[in-house]
C-alpha cells in the first residue's frame, strides 16, 4: 500500500480510482466491512482503491479541549488500513488552514485532479469542508459536475455476538465512539469484537519507580505519550509484543491506575511479563494487547497484602491467557 502525506506526492496521471474519506479510527469492523468492498468494487473496474484521512484528527485542531481519546496512533491506523487491501493511502495534515477550503475546492483539488476520482465512496452523514459545510447533497452535486460517482453506503450494523450477550449496546452500528466507551468501562472484551481485534496500545518503556522489582515483579512502564487509548483502572490479561506488532507476544498482566496502596496520582501504564525478571526493555518501543480485565484498582492495606494479590493477579492472568507458567509462584 503507498502512503503519501502530502498530495504532490501523488504521482501524475494517478487514477482512475475508487475513493473514500474519513478518520478511520481504530479502523473497527464496520470501517473494514465497507473497505474491503470498496476495495473489490475498485479491483472489478481495474481501478485503485484509495482512502483520504486525516492527521491529527479534527477535533484535536478545532476542540483540543475535549477531543476524544484516540484508538489508534497513525502507524497502527495505517497498518490497519493496509490489511483491507488498499492500495493507497492519502494522509492530509490537517489543519485550520485546510480546514478553510470549501467542498469544491477540496474535492476538486483532492479526490479530482490529485486522485483522478472515479466513484466516491460516502456515508449518509458525510461533511466535508469550511465549517463542515458539504454534505452528501454537495457530494452529489459535485458528482455531476466533475464527472465521478458517488456510491452511498449504509451504516454497517453489530450482530449479536457471544461475548456481548445482554450487553445494552449489542444492536448499535459498530463505531469509534462504541469502542471507546466499552474502553473507557475496562470492557476490552466487548471493545474486541467491536474493533475486530485486541485492543493496542504503543509506547516507549521509561524509567518508573523500580517499584514492581523490588516486589518481585518487575513491569515494563509506557511513557505518558504512548498512543491507543487507555482502558479504565485496573489489571488485565494481555500480551507484550516487542518490536512493534511483528514481535513474540509474551503473556503479561497489564496494571493501570495511579498506585493508590503508595499514594500515586498519575495514571500509569505498566506491563508484567509472567515469570521474566530477565528483560531489559527500556528505551524500547513495544506494544501491549489487551484480552480481558482481571479486577478494578484496589487500594491494599500495605505491602504484604498487595503483594499476595499480585500473586493471585498472575495466577489469573496465566489462565485467562491459556499459558503455563515455567515457575509458579506461591499465593500467599
Amino acid at each position: 500500500m503507498q502512503v503519501w502525506t502530502d498530495v504532490g506526492q501523488v504521482p501524475a496521471e494517478f487514477g482512475p480510482s475508487v475513493v473514500t474519506i474519513g478518520n478511520f479510527d481504530g479502523v473497527h469492523r464496520g470501517h473494514r466491512d465497507v473497505l474491503t468492498r470498496m476495495v473489490a468494487d475498485a479491483r472489478a473496474t481495474a481501478a485503485s482503491g484509495v482512502v483520504v484521512t486525516f492527521d491529527p484528527h479534527p477535533a484535536q485542531v478545532h476542540r483540543p479541549e475535549s477531543a476524544p481519546p484516540l484508538l489508534t496512533g497513525l502507524a497502527d491506523r495505517l497498518a490497519l488500513l493496509a490489511e483491507t487491501g488498499l492500495d493507497a493511502v492519502l494522509v492530509c495534515h490537517y489543519t485550520h488552514a485546510f480546514a478553510a477550503q470549501t467542498p469544491e475546492e477540496f474535492v476538486e483539488h483532492f479526490l479530482v485532479r490529485a486522485l483522478g476520482a472515479r466513484v466516491v465512496v460516502a456515508g449518509k452523514d458525510v461533511r466535508f469542508g469550511r465549517g463542515n459545510s458539504g454534505d452528501l447533497s454537495t457530494m452529489l452535486t459535485l458528482g455531476e459536475r466533475f464527472g465521478f460517482r458517488v456510491e452511498v453506503i449504509d451504516d454497517v450494523a453489530g450482530h449479536p455476538d457471544p461475548h456481548l450477550a445482554g450487553h445494552p449496546l449489542t444492536h448499535r452500528r459498530w463505531s469509534s465512539t462504541w469502542a471507546r466507551e466499552l474502553l473507557a468501562e475496562g470492557d476490552v472484551e466487548a471493545a474486541t469484537v467491536v474493533l475486530g481485534r485486541m485492543h493496542r496500545m504503543r509506547g516507549v518503556v521509561v524509567h518508573g519507580d523500580a517499584r514492581g522489582r523490588h516486589l518481585g515483579f518487575p513491569t515494563a512502564n509506557l511513557a505518558s505519550d504512548a498512543v491507543g487509548m487507555v482502558p479504565a483502572d485496573g489489571v488485565y490479561a494481555g500480551w507484550l509484543l516487542r518490536h512493534g506488532a511483528r514481535g513474540e507476544p509474551q503473556p503479561a498482566a497489564i496494571s493501570i491506575g495511579t498506585n493508590p496502596t503508595f499514594g500515586g496520582i498519575g495514571r500509569r501504564v505498566e506491563a508484567y511479563v509472567l515469570d521474566r525478571d530477565d528483560l531489559d526493555l527500556y528505551d524500547e518501543e513495544v506494544v501491549l494487547e489487551f484480552v480481558t480485565r482481571i479486577r478494578p484498582t484496589v487500594t491494599f492495606d500495605g505491602v504484604e497484602a498487595l503483594v499476595t494479590q499480585m500473586h493471585r493477579d498472575v495466577v489469573d492472568v496465566a489462565a485467562a491467557l491459556g499459558v503455563t507458567r515455567v515457575a509458579p509462584s506461591t499465593v500467599g
